[in-house]
Order: structure tokens, then sequence, then C-alpha cells
């Protein structure tokens, strides 16, 4: 019972020593910068016998200006007609998607490797399809 009372009391502690001794940053105010309201990409291309429109997404970055590579996810939107027999049901023709893959950028210029998964159906196995866009860096 001593040595629980103990080390609650010693984590207490602790915790307000760090607490308190904790400063908050303050940035240098440099002129210079201007505030950016969206800093991003848009890539437009096909995969799979479709078109996506892509964002950049969370993604590892090598940069030497101005070229940027880019190692990550990329979230959009897939745009694509599935063909069925008629009275089948089918899935929508915009659906949201995550790949993963390379974007390579230089000045506004992007291009993009993605690849896609789609996931079984009682007609296909489940298949990587990989895909190709440009885009535009703002």
């Amino acid at each position: 019972m001593m040595y629980r009372n103990l080390v609650a009391i010693f984590s207490f502690l602790s915790l307000a020593v760090v607490c308190f001794s904790a400063k908050p940053q303050t940035p240098e105010i440099n002129k210079s910068t201007k505030p950016v309201l969206f800093d991003g990409m848009i890539i437009l291309g096909y995969v799979d016998r479709g078109v996506y429109i892509n964002f950049a997404g969370p993604s590892i970055k090598f940069s030497k200006k101005p070229v940027s590579v880019l190692l990550g996810l990329v979230p959009g939107l897939r745009i694509k007609k599935d063909k069925v027999a008629s009275g089948s049901s089918e899935n929508s023709t915009v659906t949201p998607s995550l790949g993963f893959g390379l974007t390579a950028v230089y000045k506004h210029f992007v291009l993009q490797v993605p690849v896609y998964y789609n996931a079984k159906t009682i007609t296909k196995n489940g298949k990587w399809h990989p895909g190709a866009g440009v885009g535009y860096k703002f």
C-alpha cells in the first residue's frame, strides 16, 4: 500500500514538473512570408478503363528545388461506369478511392503513377491496377 502511494505521488510530481516547466514556442515573425490558404495538387489520370481525380495525401517527400518526389497515399475520386447485365445492380459511377504511388513535381507540373486495388466481386478476382496521371501543383 505504501509503495503504491509513493509511486502515485512521484508520478504526480513528475507530471507537474514537466507541465510547469514547458514553455510555448514563439515563432519568429518574418515579414517576407505570406499566408497560404491551400497548398496541394490536383491530378487527372487514367486507371483500369476509368478516369480519376486525385489529390496528394500523406507521403514521404524528397525535395531538391525545383523537383520533388513524393511516395505515399493518393486519395481521390474514380469515375468509371460498370458493365453489368441488364437488371443487375451496379456500383456508383463516381466512387471515393485510396491508392498509393509515386508523384513527381517539377515547379507546378505534376506526374503521378498510382496503384489501386479493385476488390473481389462475383465475376472477378481482386487485382491491383496501375495508372498514370498529370496535374497541377498550387
